[in-house]
């Protein structure tokens, strides 16, 4: 799945979509963001703005 444009999807759809590759296929925020050639700050606001943060210790995305 192309993620270069997260700055401009639904962020729920989105936050669904980053988690389920956090899950099945990178080991963190940067490792997805060096995988998919995108902004790893910039998707972290992105979902910072629908009150998500990434947990690294979960490797995922969760409500604040």
């Amino acid at each position: 799945m192309d993620l270069s444009n997260y700055h401009s999807m639904d962020p729920s759809m989105l936050l669904g979509i980053i988690n389920m590759k956090l899950r099945h296929e990178c080991s963190s925020v940067d490792d997805l963001a060096d995988c998919y050639d995108i902004d790893s700050g910039g998707l972290q606001q992105r979902l910072s703005m629908i009150g998500y943060h990434y947990d690294a210790i979960h490797n995922q995305f969760t409500a604040v």
